[in-house]
């Protein structure tokens, strides 16, 4: 079943937590902290897979999660890493997050992190010092990123085919290739974009054959406005109008405002426009039908008469095609190497250092909020129910000067601190 959308949840592994233990051999007195690190959680990782064609595997799997990484162990022994999910999806596959788009993966083999795995937390070995003999402190490993993800399949083709239903589309593409769309005389034949390889001379044209359109698709009529995404990507628009249709200008002014209401910039792409079924037509007929084509079609745009049931024209709008695609790559390679070249402007930023150390406290109604990249990491691995390791925190957020900050701020030692937006994690400024 063809899908190009579907909701999934991601969930990436959580990291393994830390282990408080001391060494109990036979013989040695007072053995010191040996507890071991937690182990990464698993990634979850998209992979584009050019043997893919749809997201309809994803229609009914709802969840993707990663495995937790272990916790450490006694003898310094860490838990092991959790390893990674790939997840294949088809080439061209636009992946969002609260409609911000993280991944637009367009090529095959290319391969995102989607969802990034905690980060183990650390044993009480790693807080042994010469005032810290015995550390009863250990890290919680954090939690893996965990959200709904919108998945969007946009067709990568050189060549798009538009026009009314029943125009002629998938009988051109089922001449030109091997795919074999269903042909029928009847309006909607196409439910769901087709894809087929076209050869001509010494190269080849991915054409898509998308849904047909009718007057007022941009605003949900008919089938087309589901698929008009299909037509982003493509190189080059190739316009099918039926040779009996009473109005051929008018069917592909009609077509042009529906591309032009979806995406403005449609109207820019290049463009052949090619009068279909053209068979058993007198050439009176088919050079009146062409004079009016002339006079709606922009200046320059080819024009040519087919017709894919007697294989007349195809040669010649294929080779047209195929200039087109490769005027327009060309274009798109020469305009990288000129924005490489004048992109010189120098932009000043913070060190990585200086944006993982940034914090600020926000005010707020009953309680104070700490927001921070690198206090609200060591948030996420403190453990809550250990007063040691909670006590810790309190001497990171007082060496960062977070301490003095809220203190300046009016908090008492009662008040409660949120640390992160989501409120998750919170203590008071008062060691116990």
């Amino acid at each position: 079943m063809f899908a190009d959308s579907a909701l999934v949840i991601v969930t990436a592994g959580k990291g393994g937590n830390g282990a408080v233990s001391f060494r109990t051999e036979k013989y040695i007195d007072k053995g010191g902290p040996d507890g071991g690190d937690g182990g990464r959680g698993g990634n979850v990782v998209f992979v584009a897979d050019e043997n893919l064609n749809t997201l309809g595997a994803f229609r009914h799997k709802h969840e993707l999660s990663a495995e937790d990484g272990k916790p450490g162990s006694e003898r310094r022994k860490h838990g092991r890493s959790a390893s990674d999910l790939i997840v294949k999806v088809p080439v061209g596959t636009v992946v969002y997050r609260d409609d911000i788009q993280l991944v637009d993966l367009t090529e095959n083999g290319q391969q995102a992190i989607i969802a990034k795995g905690g980060d183990g937390g650390f044993g009480n070995a790693h807080f042994k010092s010469s005032t810290r003999q015995a550390p009863r402190i250990a890290e919680v490993g954090e939690k893996g990123d965990a959200f709904e993800a919108r998945l969007e399949l946009k067709l990568l083709a050189d060549v798009g085919l538009v026009g009314f239903p029943n125009a002629g589309k998938s009988t051109f593409l089922s001449v030109v290739s091997n795919a074999r769309p269903e042909i029928a005389d009847y309006a909607f034949t196409t439910l769901t974009p087709n894809l087929g390889v076209a050869d001509i001379d010494d190269t080849s044209l991915l054409i898509a054959d998308i849904p047909g359109l009718i007057e007022g698709a941009a605003e949900g009529k008919g089938l087309g406005d589901a698929f008009l995404k299909h037509v982003e990507r493509t190189a080059v628009l190739l316009h099918l109008i039926d040779a009996y249709d009473d109005d051929p200008a008018s069917a592909y002014t009609t077509i042009r405002n529906e591309l032009k209401q979806y995406s403005p910039e449609l109207l820019e792409r290049r463009e052949v426009v090619a009068l279909t079924k053209t068979e058993g037509l007198g050439d009176d007929i088919v050079k009146h039908q062409l004079d009016e084509l002339k006079k709606a079609i922009p200046d320059k745009t080819p024009l040519f008469a087919i017709s894919s049931n007697a294989h007349t024209g195809i040669t010649e709008v294929l080779r047209e095609l195929a200039s087109q695609v490769a005027a327009v790559r060309a274009e798109a390679a020469t305009l990288a190497e000129e924005e490489d070249l004048t992109d010189e402007t120098p932009v000043i930023r913070l060190s990585a250092k200086q944006e993982d150390d940034a914090w600020k406290v926000v005010k707020l109604e009953e309680r104070y909020l700490v927001i921070g990249s690198k206090i609200e990491k060591f948030a996420a691995r403190t453990d809550y129910d250990n007063i040691h390791s909670v006590n810790r925190l309190r001497d990171i957020m007082r060496k960062l000067g977070i301490m003095h900050e809220l203190e300046r701020a009016g908090a008492k030692s009662d008040d409660i601190v949120v640390i992160g937006e989501a409120g998750e994690y919170q203590l008071t400024l008062q060691e116990q």
